[in-house]
């Protein structure tokens, strides 16, 4: 009982009152060694781009620091704002979403063959979506959770929601985009407790979906086709993985030295974007791609330890997903710099240019940084709720499912 209080109490924390109280200074700490390294990165990255495009060699460096100070901003003042109260603001959240995506197929202003700005290039909506969706299937979910077992009230409808969000994506068309939305729905049904039948149906059916999208994607066709032939000889992979890899190749184990690349400024597709990471690869070696790579690896595992104390499922749900969402788009862009993954123009988070996407990102880690701050080490999550992260590692448990726990449970609480 007194647990209990104890975490209601945490939950309704003035944050506030103490600006620093709760807050996870790991994560912090990894936060800002991420974008110092993006900034460094960046701007080694995106000078001779920059001049030759805008008359500037600082242009995209300076850009990137004016929505780095918007993204903190935005960040800090999520920090502060009670995540509970997205229930009541997240489907307007949503549906502002799902008008952005519709305005850029109406703005349609084409760009290397896709439509997913708005204005002169800026404003990527699907950045945008890819957060909000995170959020509203993390409420949704959460309060659906006793139903979950039921398929009109599981499944499908998660279908629906997830159809409409990564089909107005794939529209524009962003397959990257589309797919990272397809794949973090799937993860969120699995935390939540979904009935396993239902989760393997959900894989069939996205297997399913993705052989057609190929079948009949112009741009799906190529990127596989080129991703096997690469896999096969590399000297048959896509112009871009080629010029990533020579990159890789001439950066060894500590690299050609910081601004020495050349690479980047002999025909590397999208250095200070896409590519940035054939850009550390080559100036930093083997050892600072393992230095990007750990921080990545440091920001997941603390964003999964926050997720493990929320005060309830809802925290844990928004915590997990926010940090998968990240860690799955680094995986993504450094995998593809190396033949690993059919090409995706997921931008690298914290690293590669991008207003849209830092702030995003930022916006996400200011809502992981307000769970951390209402985390309860000691507290045990009420009896009716599912604890969370647990079910990656088998610790999860619905209505009468026995957990598999680290502590025991009660056993009214299995009842």
């Amino acid at each position: 009982m007194g647990a209990r209080t104890f975490v209601n109490d945490r939950v309704s924390f003035s944050p506030t009152k103490n600006l620093t109280r709760g807050v996870d200074i790991p994560l912090l700490l990894t936060v800002i060694a991420l974008i110092v390294f993006g900034l460094i990165m960046l701007y080694s990255a995106s000078y001779d781009f920059s001049f030759k495009e805008y008359g500037s060699a600082t242009y995209m460096f300076n850009r990137q620091v004016k929505w780095l100070g918007l993204g903190i901003l935005i960040a800090f003042i999520l920090s502060l704002f009670d995540y509970h109260s997205w229930r009541r603001v997240v489907v307007l959240a949503m549906l502002g979403t799902i008008g952005l995506l519709v305005a850029v197929l109406f703005v349609n202003e084409l760009r290397l063959g896709a439509s997913r700005t708005l204005y002169e290039g800026s404003y990527q909506p699907s950045e945008i979506a890819k957060l909000v969706a995170v959020i509203y299937l993390s409420v949704w979910l959460y309060s659906k959770r006793q139903f979950l077992h039921d398929v009109s009230f599981g499944l499908i409808p998660l279908g629906v929601i997830l159809g409409i969000i990564g089909g107005l994506i794939y529209l524009q068309p962003d397959l990257s985009a589309a797919g990272t939305v397809l794949i973090l729905g799937g993860l969120l049904f699995f935390l939540a407790g979904a009935d396993m039948k239902q989760i393997v149906f959900l894989l069939v059916l996205a297997t399913l979906m993705g052989w057609v999208i190929v079948q009949f994607s112009e741009t799906g066709q190529d990127r596989v086709s080129t991703f096997i032939a690469g896999l096969q000889d590399p000297t048959h992979a896509s112009y871009h993985v080629q010029r990533s890899l020579e990159a890789v190749i001439k950066g060894g184990i500590f690299g050609v030295g910081l601004g020495q690349a050349d690479t980047k400024l002999t025909g590397l597709p999208f250095a200070p974007t896409d590519s940035i990471f054939a850009v550390v690869a080559e100036e930093l070696g083997l050892f600072g791609s393992v230095v990007l790579m750990s921080l990545y690896a440091a920001l997941i595992w603390r964003g999964l330890v926050i997720a493990r104390r929320a005060p309830d499922m809802l925290g844990t749900m928004l915590a997990s997903g926010i940090i998968f969402w990240i860690g799955i788009e680094a995986l993504i862009n450094m995998a593809v710099m190396v033949g690993l993954m059919p090409f995706a123009g997921n931008a690298l988070p914290f690293i590669s240019a991008g207003g849209s996407n830092l702030v995003s990102t930022l916006a996400a880690i200011g809502i992981v940084l307000n769970i951390s701050r209402q985390r309860s080490e000691s507290a045990k999550l009420d009896e009716d709720e599912w604890r969370s992260f647990g079910a990656v590692i088998g610790l999860r448990r619905r209505d009468g499912r026995r957990s598999v726990s680290r502590t025991r449970r009660s056993q009214r609480a299995g009842i």
